[in-house]
């Protein structure tokens, strides 16, 4: 069996749409398209169905499902603070703070794109979101030692690319 196959793609449609749709609400709550992130994560699993096998769908349609979620909130944060920015009246600020500042979040931005997905991922739901180290563990279906592991490559990894901080 082969999730390129329609029959089998169908079924694990059907099985887990409703499902996966459920968790992104649970876990992010109101104010977000759950269910059309549920079906992007259905359009990846069927550009990927070649690379990705019947029993390993599931897990790979809610990582993919989870990232996309945590992608656009990302985007939804920078669209926020940059609202915010608009607002303000720079007028009154140093304009070698600006630069500064601008420069900063553009290598920030930048080396965090550099991280690895596994990376990313626990850096986000750790820094952004607040969570634990178990309750990324459970989410991601780790150890709490892999959990650990991956924060610390990827503050190092981010400390390496952002000289001068």
């Amino acid at each position: 069996m082969n999730v390129c196959d329609k029959k089998v793609f169908e079924k694990i449609y059907a099985e887990y749409i409703q499902k996966i749709s459920d968790f992104l609400f649970y876990k992010y709550g109101e104010g977000h398209d759950h269910f059309d992130i549920a079906q992007e994560a259905f359009v990846k699993l069927w550009q990927n169905c070649s690379k990705v096998t019947p029993e390993k769908a599931k897990g790979y349609l809610y990582t993919v499902a989870n990232n996309t979620m945590l992608n656009e909130l990302k985007h939804q944060k920078v669209v926020l603070k940059h609202q915010k920015e608009a607002v303000k009246d720079y007028d009154q600020e140093d304009p070698q703070f600006i630069l500064e500042e601008q420069q900063f979040l553009k290598k920030y931005e930048q080396a965090l794109a550099g991280l690895s997905e596994n990376q990313r991922v626990v850096f986000l739901l750790n820094r952004v979101e607040g969570r634990s180290h178990q309750e990324i563990a459970e989410l991601l279906d780790l150890s709490i030692r892999a959990v650990r592991k991956r924060l610390y490559m990827a503050v190092d990894n981010l400390r390496k690319h952002i000289d001068g901080i």
